[in-house]
């Protein structure tokens, strides 16, 4: 797992633990997110893209 060194643990001293603030931070907005956005429904298989009029061709590109 992560060892910390000396130059990060004094970084951490001096600015703080910005990886952690950031971590709470987007979990935070995530579950406001969560709470007003409830996810949509996923439907069981893959997606079909939907049928291209007559004389066209459906290609990716």
């Amino acid at each position: 797992m992560f060892q910390e060194t000396p130059i990060y643990s004094r970084l951490v001293a001096e600015r703080g633990d910005i990886p952690a603030q950031v971590r709470g931070e987007a979990d935070r907005i995530r579950r406001d997110l969560a709470r007003v956005m409830p996810a949509p429904p996923t439907a069981p298989g893959p997606k079909i893209p939907p049928a291209a009029p007559a004389g066209h061709q459906n290609v990716l590109r």
